[in-house]
């Protein structure tokens, strides 16, 4: 008998899910003065529920790459694209100083740039995976960095958060943008795809 082969779902070769689970209609593009350049754990790539994908679908301008160690000078040439500064989205850690990393650059250095020579560079893992792309990754050490200030309990509401004020990569990265640019509501649609993502996720939860 001739061997039975499983049958493989389609995907959509645009957010990377199943056809019947495809999240581009929930995309909503919002133009950003602030570059965006994503730096995805390879873990995260199949996670259905994270958000990066969506964030890149919703900012046209952005660039995924996915790794953990990446080369350093394709690194550099990712952060540093048409000559604009990149900034991390990251706090300031506590253990990174028992890891021998040195304290970075606060975003004061380069306060005086304006939104469209900034690059917003977002590590898209669990806190675990992206402290060890810090780690392994010199260039990203020493990027000036931003922390985030004043934002809202996250709507993650399908993954349980480590801390109460954990965001997914799409909300931290969103709110950076309305803090880098000082628009709060030209970004609002972005959480709204968000929020639209979170509920299909949940309703196909609960029916499987």
């Amino acid at each position: 008998m001739p061997e039975l082969l499983p049958i493989k779902r389609a995907m959509c070769a645009a957010c990377l899910r199943p056809a019947k689970t495809c999240i581009c209609p929930l995309a909503m593009p919002v133009a950003s003065d602030v570059s965006v350049l994503v730096l995805q754990h390879p873990l995260e790539v199949a996670n259905a529920k994270g958000s990066a994908r969506l964030l890149h679908l919703c900012l046209p301008g952005s660039t995924i790459a996915v790794g953990e160690v990446f080369d350093e000078r394709a690194l550099e040439a990712l952060l540093h694209a048409g000559g604009r500064q990149p900034v991390l989205l990251y706090p300031d850690m506590p253990g990174e100083r028992a890891l021998g990393l040195a304290p970075p650059p606060g975003f004061a250095t380069v306060r005086h740039l304006a939104p469209s020579g900034l690059r917003l560079v977002v590590l898209d893992g669990t806190w675990r995976k992206s402290r060890k792309m810090l780690y392994l990754n010199r260039l990203l050490q020493n990027l000036p960095r931003l922390p985030l200030t004043g934002a809202p309990p996250s709507l993650y509401r399908i993954r349980k958060a480590h801390a109460p004020d954990q965001l997914s990569t799409l909300e931290a990265a969103t709110y950076a943008l309305m803090q880098l640019e000082g628009r709060v509501g030209h970004f609002q649609p972005i959480l709204d795809a968000f929020d639209a993502f979170v509920d299909q996720y949940a309703t196909v939860a609960a029916h499987a």
